[in-house]
């Protein structure tokens, strides 16, 4: 498989936690700050089997990927493995040229007609420096161009997925975990539900949080370090609140959208993970901004009547 597809296929799952992470909550069905685990046990609710949660990022430098002992061994204890969308579509060469021909705006819209002159220099400045001329996203979704800010994208177009010195994706390297042990493999939504979400933010708003991400990300020098850097510092750390909270301190664009791509995304994947749990062990990986907030999975479950603990090494 082209490495653009399988890129194409991971920014459908990564546009829809990277931006918009859930709000932390004073709750005590939330997660805390000294809760810093990416695996979570679930039990209680008459379930025969603990299952487990795990918290990913969609994409993170090789050298950057780990891969916990614990997390490794709840999932081959597992019948089930579920992810945000099955990760088999990532071999459907029809889904994938699915995901291609959704990426362009329609009516051919461009982003010069969405920004104005001055804002559009600054978004084509930021991409012409990182070897990314323009001229070859010109039609392409804001927000999947918002995917590509604060990444070193020549790692990806270089065909540097899943090498040592390229990007790791943890769906694809736990699908072939799953494989490997002959488990159930699942998606908890569908592709198309999750590109539908974009289609449901007009362009404008895109636009819009295209350029805050491109200015943010601007100011890397004054800060040390871009956005993504910092998130995958806090992955490293398993810092699942501080993730959640890192959104709200710039992006406010993004806000009003919250509850369209997390919450109520959060929300329809508890029916799923529960019918999957009644018939067994199951292994839930799904991205690690999905976990904490009053309206995260952890949450949600516990107000369902679970019982959610954190797995330490």
């Amino acid at each position: 498989m082209s490495t653009l597809f399988r890129y194409s296929l991971l920014l459908v799952g990564l546009l829809t936690t990277s931006f918009v992470y859930a709000q932390p909550a004073a709750n005590q069905l939330a997660p805390t700050t000294s809760d810093t685990s990416l695996l979570w046990r679930i039990s209680g609710r008459e379930l025969a089997e603990p299952s487990y949660l795990f918290g990913t990022i969609h994409m993170i430098p090789a050298e950057d990927y780990f891969l916990p002992s614990t997390v490794a061994n709840a999932l081959s204890t597992s019948r089930a493995v579920a992810f945000e969308i099955d990760p088999r579509d990532m071999e459907d060469p029809s889904a994938l040229f699915g995901i291609i021909g959704k990426i362009n705006m329609l009516n051919d819209t461009t982003l010069n007609d969405l920004l104005s002159e001055a804002d559009y220099k600054v978004v084509n400045d930021y991409f012409e420096e990182a070897g990314l001329p323009m001229v070859m996203f010109k039609r392409m979704k804001p927000l999947f161009l918002s995917a590509m800010v604060g990444e070193d994208m020549s790692k990806m177009m270089g065909g540097g997925m899943g090498t040592e010195s390229g990007i790791k994706s943890y769906e694809l390297e736990l699908t072939r975990l799953a494989e490997a042990g002959k488990k159930d493999i699942s998606g908890l939504e569908t592709m198309e539900f999750q590109l539908s979400l974009f289609d449901s933010i007009p362009y404008k708003a895109q636009a819009q949080m295209l350029l805050e991400a491109v200015k943010a990300d601007s100011g890397v020098e004054e800060k040390g370090e871009n956005q993504f850097q910092q998130m995958v510092a806090m992955y490293k750390r398993q810092a699942i609140f501080e993730m959640a909270n890192m959104i709200h301190e710039e992006g406010a664009s993004t806000s009003r959208f919250e509850e369209l791509l997390l919450t109520r995304r959060n929300q329809s994947w508890i029916k799923p993970m529960q019918e999957l749990m009644s018939t067994g062990t199951a292994f839930f990986a799904v991205g690690a901004g999905h976990l904490a907030g009053d309206q995260g999975v952890i949450a949600l479950l516990r107000q369902s009547g679970y019982s959610v603990e954190a797995i330490y090494e």
